[in-house]
């Protein structure tokens, strides 16, 4: 009988050390968990997915916090430990978060919140991708060829002409309407009518306005019927993704950092665009399409 039960035991520690091993996909013991944030909207969600499955695909154990809320909700979970990474833009460090004055030269900017950034919370900015979030005003096809408008250095000249469907709080904001009109010469509309964020392209599509307010990694712009004017004095300041990491989980294990910048180094404008279309457009999940965009370029097997 005790032969019997000791052999019991035996099995079901067999069995528990196979579940053990076989239990968190590649989780190391040796590596250490890392929770990961995002903040509440689409390309936030999909990139907080993307480094959580590169993360574990790499052999760390991940907790996922995503979908947490805007920049300073995800800025104070960060500074105070509830998570060790989220995704953010340079541009929302700098004007946001340090409270400094807007610049345009991208490498300026990323070298500003880098720095702030360690100096007062102890975080560090990862490499920044090439994807730029930053606003941008979106013309169609068929108004951008009749009026040759392009850049927004031609507005000036052609707002009389044209419709502005401008979205909430865009005409009073600095680096909205009324910035712009300091920045590049007044731009004195044929009408400016005010529409729901989630209206604005099909708006102008439907020929109801001529121009509207976008950000320029919105998955609407993969329509070839849209075009993003370009921002040829640079009054917008860029605003590019990249990980955002706790010191003191990157001193830990500074391995986490290339994880995370090879991921990063596979993003740019056209790339987020489409992986936003993806779940805004087409209505997939995000973590579907993380995952799928993972094994496309190679990272998970």
């Amino acid at each position: 009988m005790k032969k019997k039960a000791f052999s019991l035991a035996c099995l079901i520690l067999a069995s528990a050390l196979v579940v053990s091993a076989c239990g968190s996909k590649n989780a190391s013991s040796d590596k250490p968990e890392i929770t990961v944030g995002s903040k509440n909207f689409t390309e936030s969600l999909i990139l907080g997915e993307m480094y959580s499955l590169a993360l574990e695909n790499a052999g760390y154990k991940v907790k996922r916090k995503l979908n947490l809320g805007g920049t300073l909700v995800a800025h104070e979970a960060l500074k105070n430990g509830d998570i060790d990474m989220y995704p953010e833009y340079t541009g929302t460090g700098l004007i946001n978060v340090l409270q400094l004055p807007p610049k345009s030269d991208a490498k300026e900017v990323y070298d500003e919140v880098s720095k702030g950034y360690k100096e007062k919370f102890k975080l560090i900015w990862l490499e920044p991708t090439n994807a730029n979030d930053s606003q941008g005003l979106v013309t169609t096809r068929k108004v951008a060829e009749k009026y040759n408008l392009y850049k927004i250095s031609d507005l000036p000249k052609l707002a009389p002409e044209l419709r502005l469907a401008a979205v909430p709080e865009f005409e009073e904001r600095e680096d909205g309407l009324k910035g712009l009109n300091d920045f590049y010469g007044k731009m004195d509309f044929k009408s400016i009518k005010l529409f729901d964020y989630g209206v604005k392209y099909r708006v102008i599509l439907n020929g109801e306005a001529d121009v509207t307010v976008g950000f320029t990694t919105d998955g609407d712009l993969t329509n070839k019927d849209l075009v993003l004017l370009e921002d040829d004095k640079k009054f917008w300041p860029p605003y590019y993704v990249a990980p955002v990491i706790r010191e003191e989980v990157l001193n830990k294990d500074p391995k986490i950092a290339e994880v995370l910048n090879a991921v990063s180094a596979k993003l740019d404008n056209e790339t987020v665009q489409n992986l936003n279309a993806e779940v805004d457009i087409h209505k997939k999940e995000y973590e579907e399409v993380a995952k799928a965009f993972l094994e496309k370029e190679g990272f998970l097997k």
